[in-house]
């Protein structure tokens, strides 16, 4: 039962994490520019949501790698 909790979570982050992930812009702007980021904010530094997204980004990778360890010790 735990275990199907677990990876129900995981199955979610991961889909998330895809979809932050695509939502950072390249080198010439991406997905979030259609979010209040600016062609021109590339040269002039990360914007705040640029920043946000750069956070969220991580702390939604971190508990990937979390999950991805708990599934890895309980199905062994």
């Amino acid at each position: 039962m735990l275990t199907a909790l677990i990876l129900a979570i995981h199955l979610g982050v991961s889909f998330g994490l895809i979809v932050l992930i695509l939502l950072h812009s390249g080198r010439g702007g991406g997905l979030s520019d259609m979010f209040g980021g600016s062609v021109g904010s590339a040269a002039s530094g990360s914007t705040v949501v640029e920043r946000n997204l750069d956070r969220i980004t991580v702390a939604v990778a971190v508990i990937f790698a979390f999950t991805t360890v708990i599934l890895a010790l309980r199905l062994q």
